[in-house]
C-alpha cells in the first residue's frame, strides 16, 4: 500500500509517519533476529559437521574436505541472504526518511527533466537553455492521442528562457488539466534544426511512497527523485 502526503491531507500526514516509524522498528528487530543464524553461530556450524561425520557410512564415507567445503558454502550463502534482507531494511528506513523530508517541498516550484508537462490550474512551464547552436525553439505540446494541440516559437537569449502555457490549445479552447506530452526542438541562425532539451517547472503537490520508491506528484505527473534539477526560491 502506497503512504501519501499531501497539502489537502495534513492531518493524515501524521499517521503515515507512524506507519513508516513502525515498519523501521521491525526490521531492526528482525535483523537483529537474524544474527543468530547458521552463518554467525560457530557451535550450530561444528554441529552440523560432527553429526554428518558421525553418520555417514563407514564403507562409503564422503570425503571430508568436499564435505566441509560444502558446509561452509552454505553458510557462506546464509549469511549473503541475511546480508540482502538487511540491506532491504536499509532501504525502507531511507525512503520512510526521504517521505518525511520531502514534505518541505509541497507547494514549491521544483525544475525536473520530464517529456511530460504538467497543466496545472490552466498554467504550465517549460525552462528552455540560453541560445548556442540554437537561436530559436519551437514547442509543440500533443494530448495523449499524440495531436499537438499547440506549438509556439520562442527566441533564446544570452540567458535560459522560460515559455509558459496557459492551457489553451491552437483554437483558444481551454483543455482539462493533465499531463501533456512536449517536444522542443531548436533551430539555428539559418533556419537548419537543431537538437536540444528543456525541462519543466511545476508545483509539487504531493509525495507518494510505493513499490518503486519515493515519488513526487505534480498534479497528474509523477516522478523520481532523479528528475529534479532545482527547487525555485
Amino acid at each position: 500500500m502506497s503512504t501519501t502526503l499531501t497539502t489537502a491531507a495534513s492531518g493524515s500526514t501524521g499517521t503515515s509517519l507512524a506507519a513508516s516509524g513502525s515498519t523501521g522498528t521491525g526490521g531492526q528487530i528482525r535483523a537483529r533476529t537474524a544474527t543468530t543464524g547458521l552463518g554467525t553461530d560457530f557451535n550450530t556450524f561444528l554441529t552440523l559437521l560432527t553429526t554428518q561425520l558421525r553418520n555417514q557410512d563407514p564403507t562409503n564415507a564422503m570425503d571430508v574436505n568436499k564435505m566441509t567445503e560444502q558446509l561452509v558454502q552454505f553458510s557462506s550463502v546464509e549469511q549473503q541472504v541475511q546480508t540482502n534482507s538487511n540491506l532491504q531494511q536499509l532501504i525502507t528506513l531511507q525512503q520512510g526518511n526521504t517521505l518525511t523530508s520531502a514534505s518541505n517541498l509541497l507547494g514549491r516550484v521544483i525544475e525536473v527533466e520530464s517529456d511530460r508537462v504538467s497543466l496545472q490550474n490552466s498554467q504550465a512551464a517549460l525552462r528552455l537553455p540560453a541560445a548556442g547552436a540554437a537561436q530559436s525553439a519551437l514547442v509543440q505540446i500533443a494530448d495523449t492521442t499524440g495531436r499537438v494541440v499547440r506549438e509556439a516559437r520562442v527566441p533564446l537569449g544570452g540567458a535560459p528562457a522560460g515559455w509558459n502555457w496557459d492551457g489553451r490549445d491552437g483554437a483558444g479552447r481551454q483543455l482539462a488539466d493533465g499531463a501533456y506530452q512536449f517536444t522542443v526542438q531548436g533551430t539555428d541562425a539559418g533556419g537548419g534544426p537543431v537538437t536540444m532539451a528543456a525541462n519543466v517547472l511545476a508545483r509539487a503537490t504531493g509525495v507518494q511512497r510505493g513499490s518503486a520508491g519515493v515519488t513526487i506528484q505534480f498534479g497528474a505527473l509523477s516522478l523520481g527523485y532523479d528528475r529534479m534539477r532545482s527547487v525555485q526560491p
